[in-house]
């Protein structure tokens, strides 16, 4: 670990990085894309158009057929949730829960005819926002992993910190025609520090949004394991109210959903009817934020069988809740406008970058010397650098190409979408075991470019491609296009630059070391790795 404080640091960044790097870069990578989850779950569904903002009667209407439809079809269902049209998303989203252990159903209407809405099936950008703190697996298993590992990156962030004495002139400092691994461990200092504040918030911030999650003792001993108890006492939700076990008549839903938006001025998100057919039935009305920090939902509820209001839940949050809100808020940016959303984006992508170099600096640390042989450790990590810096981004966009081939009327084909980004990103990390490294990177990321060009081939080769619609608010379609001509543009010059390097030659490098002072790779690499975090 070394004999200095400094030395200390320098080898808790440096391995705490590498055991967690690679599923931090996914995370950081999914988390950076959803801040734009609308617009990407908008683009995988072209078959929408854009609406005008629906008026109270609409609400109501849509509201209606929603109700009409869980009825029928999920009579026996403990919770209904209903997803109202919004000008993004002008269809009606049906959600309900049966009993625990049950797979939840879904269904998605037109809101104008009640029928099955004609669009594709695709989980959109909700993929990519759940795999960021979910990483696709089950809820309690996903989100320990990713918050053990922001733990982890926190530590590193600090240790980091502590280790470059020279932070700020390392962050003017870009030595690219020097050696390679100097270049990198530049690359690395200069996106890690410019973004600093940023990568502290982030860090810091997803871990306190699943801080109950982690340390859940508190609220279990305070309120008896009544977890919503505590939810409506720090004003986060409404009061909740037992099943009474009487049948009951759920009164008509349109009046509520016109007294709710009479009494809130944001926009209605969704309706939540717990125990539809109790006595003592409850309908809630979420609206979206007010815009600012805090991350909390207004929302007014109503017993659902009189239809009168229970309460309204508008602000008053207690000043711990309000914090913890405020938190949710700054990692989730809700509240960033346009040009703040791309600053957000932008310092996404430098922390993508930071883990990324930070990942391949180590593999290039250890690069064996002329007439030394590879050790096995090292070429796996080598191939897990190349899954991920690489095959995280052609995932990405297989995602996206297979969103645009596959059949519309296919079954499962959310499924299938997913198979596509797990299936590509596994082929590239096994391909990069075989074969030359050089040549492993050069193809891995021609691979990444040529699937991003693909997929802006397959969006305007689209038979339904309205251009048209684009004088109608949907330039979205443009920017997004361009956003992956761009990346395609920066994987193919990265893929030209693996090509064109050429190492440098150091006079006597080749000759061998003496057999007393050879050491094996693995005690040499550290060494040389705290040496350059104190240079």
């Amino acid at each position: 670990m070394g004999t200095t404080f400094r030395q200390a640091m320098a080898w808790l960044h440096t391995w705490s990085g590498l055991v967690v790097g690679w599923v931090l870069l996914a995370v950081f990578v999914t988390g950076t894309a959803s801040y734009y989850r609308a617009d990407i779950s908008r683009w995988m569904r072209p078959e929408l158009r854009q609406a005008a903002p629906f008026s109270p009667d609409a609400m109501a209407r849509a509201a209606e057929l929603g109700i009409a439809h869980l009825d029928a079809h999920a009579g026996g269902a403990r919770s209904w949730f209903i997803g109202l049209p919004q000008p993004d998303q002008p269809v009606i989203d049906l959600f309900w829960r049966t009993r625990p252990g049950t797979p939840p159903g879904q269904a998605r209407l037109d809101p104008a005819t009640g029928e099955p809405a004609a669009i594709r099936d695709t989980r959109g950008g909700d993929f990519l926002y759940r795999f960021h703190f979910e990483l696709h697996m089950a809820p309690l298993w996903g989100r320990w992993i990713v918050g053990i590992c922001a733990m982890i990156m926190l530590v590193a962030l600090i240790s980091g910190i502590v280790t470059h004495r020279r932070i700020f002139s390392d962050f003017f400092t870009f030595r690219r025609d020097k050696a390679a691994q100097r270049a990198w461990l530049d690359a690395h200092n200069v996106t890690g520090v410019l973004a600093l504040p940023f990568h502290l918030m982030i860090t810091y911030t997803g871990i306190v949004t699943l801080a109950l999650m982690y340390m859940p003792w508190g609220v279990t001993t305070a309120y008896k394991g009544e977890a919503p108890a505590f939810y409506a006492e720090s004003g986060q939700t409404t009061a909740p109210r037992p099943p009474a076990g009487r049948p009951g008549t759920l009164s008509p839903i349109g009046p509520m959903v016109r007294e709710a938006m009479a009494r809130v001025p944001e926009p209605l998100e969704r309706l939540s009817v717990l125990n539809p057919r109790d006595a003592n039935a409850t309908v809630v009305a979420v609206f979206e934020e007010p815009h600012g920090l805090s991350h909390a939902h207004p929302q007014v509820a109503f017993d659902g069988v009189t239809g009168a209001v229970r309460e309204v839940r508008q602000g008053g949050l207690k000043p711990a809740t309000r914090t913890f809100t405020t938190m949710v808020g700054l990692h989730e940016a809700h509240f960033a406008g346009p040009a703040l959303r791309i600053l957000f984006f932008v310092c996404g992508l430098m922390g993508s970058a930071m883990v990324a170099t930070g990942l391949v600096l180590w593999s290039v640390a250890r690069l064996p010397k002329l007439g030394e042989r590879s050790f096995l450790g090292l070429r796996l990590v080598q191939a897990l650098n190349i899954g991920a810096v690489a095959g995280l981004p052609g995932a990405i966009a297989a995602y996206f190409l297979a969103n645009r081939l596959l059949p519309v009327d296919l079954g499962q084909r959310a499924d299938w979408e997913i198979a596509a980004f797990f299936g590509v990103w596994a082929l590239v990390t096994l391909a990069a075991l075989a074969g030359p490294q050089r040549r492993a990177w050069r193809v891995a990321l021609s691979v990444t470019a040529g699937l991003y060009l693909a997929v802006v081939g397959a969006d305007i080769a689209r038979v339904d491609h309205d251009w048209a619609g684009l004088l109608e608010g949907e330039a979205r379609f443009v920017w997004f296009d361009a956003t992956l001509l761009a990346l395609a543009a920066l994987f193919a010059v990265a893929a030209r630059k693996v090509a064109r390097y050429a190492p440098p030659r150091r006079a006597g490098r080749s000759a061998p070391a003496p057999e007393a002072t050879r050491r094996t790779p693995l005690a040499q690499a550290p060494q040389r790795a705290d040496a350059l975090a104190e240079a």
